[in-house]
């Protein structure tokens, strides 16, 4: 497919149609190539499982939030598009704009090691370095809800953009001491949401390069076919389950993301009185003006991001025993056949990272993940096809 031409770069994701129906984008015919003149930008945290270990999920699930809130902010009015990881995230934009997109990458990097001792990596890489080297990134719009679509990535080139960072390839430094990101709407408030069918299972699913497409493909729609069958598809992110509980644990994490170099004992002071109106809004099912809480909480659900395509299948299931060895069985027959790599992951809760720009709007977004590890403790059990059997 040839890419987009330089004059429609800038309105490249807005004019990608929103694809309603998750299983259709599988299909490769309905992504499109990166324009040449964009990049793709990619940031995870070094020992992020050693973290997840010491029981810092949820610090390491905000951090890979950060990395597209302050993205999110410094573009004001311009959509692209981005992927979450769980403990990173990767996105892609204008490569007019790169100045404004590796300052605020690089304000996070030093925001995670200063707040939280984290070490991140950060990397831009080029659209054209990324097809010289034989991979592609092509761009689909999934439409969660009639309020918000996130981005799904195919072609390989992500994942090569990945590799090429952790080689200490097109390095972004973090900004120096002291600088802040602008992370405002980024917020952890929900508790963690407990398994209601056997477990939150994390899923992920890699094509194998060289596999035929029609083969990944078939593979892939047998799994979300399998999961059609689980309660809203297995998203663990229903109603009934999102509860806002005070003193929120997740005060302290947002505290960090909000002070922008203020007082962090003053702004944990103000957050805890914050949450803990809300949660009595929410505990009571109180009307404030246009805020309506039981409106809100079931546009959470709709909105979850809860499964996505990042140069292969990834989600967040809450999933029955049952259903949990028919997506394995799947996913076992075709790491046999040399189509995928796989990697499964049970735990008993799920966790929430949101970005709320305005709680008078529907286009609010939650990042899903496994509360004990999710995506991250995934891939490190990645089983390869040369290990299957």
């Amino acid at each position: 497919m040839d890419t987009p031409s330089s004059a429609a770069s800038s309105s490249f994701y807005d004019s990608l149609p929103v694809q309603k129906d998750f299983k259709s984008l599988s299909n490769a015919a309905v992504y499109t190539p990166l324009p040449d003149d964009w990049c793709v930008g990619v940031a995870d945290i070094v020992g992020s499982t050693g973290h997840i270990a010491k029981g810092r999920y949820k610090e390491v699930n905000t951090v890979g939030g950060a990395v597209i809130s302050a993205q999110i902010n410094a573009a004001g009015d311009e959509r692209f598009p981005y992927v979450f990881g769980g403990d990173g995230a990767s996105f892609a934009f204008p490569r007019s704009q790169q100045e404004r997109v590796r300052d605020a990458l690089a304000r996070v990097l030093r925001w995670a090691a200063d707040e939280f001792g984290f070490e991140m990596r950060g990397a831009i890489v080029p659209a054209t370095d990324i097809r010289a080297a034989g991979w592609d990134v092509a761009v689909a719009r999934y439409g969660a809800s009639n309020e918000v679509d996130y981005a799904m990535f195919t072609g390989g080139g992500v994942a090569w953009a990945e590799r090429a960072m952790k080689d200490g390839r097109y390095r972004v430094e973090p900004a120096p001491a002291g600088a802040f990101p602008d992370l405002a709407g980024l917020s952890c408030r929900w508790t963690p949401i407990r398994a209601q069918h056997g477990s939150i299972l994390s899923v992920l699913a890699l094509p194998v390069a060289g596999a035929p497409a029609a083969d990944v493909e078939g593979m892939m729609r047998r799994i979300v076919d399998v999961t059609a069958s689980l309660e809203l598809d297995g998203n663990p992110a229903q109603t009934s389950r999102l509860r806002l509980a005070w003193p929120a644990k997740g005060v302290s994490i947002e505290a960090c993301a909000r002070r922008a170099g203020g007082s962090l004992l003053w702004c944990k002071l103000k957050l805890f009185l914050v949450t803990l109106f809300g949660a009595l809004i929410f505990r009571l099912h109180l009307r404030v003006g246009a805020f309506d809480p039981d409106h809100y909480t079931q546009s959470v659900s709709n909105n979850a991001d809860f499964r996505k395509y990042e140069d292969g299948l990834k989600m967040t299931l809450d999933c029955d025993a049952a259903t949990r060895r028919r997506i394995e069985a799947i996913l076992e027959e075709a790491s046999r056949a040399g189509i995928v790599s796989y990697g499964l992951f049970d735990q008993d809760a799920a966790i929430m990272t949101c970005i709320v720009p305005s709680f008078g709007r529907d286009d609010h977004v939650h990042f899903v993940d496994g509360a004990s590890g999710g995506y991250t403790t995934a891939a490190m059990a990645i089983k390869q096809p040369q290990d299957a059997g």
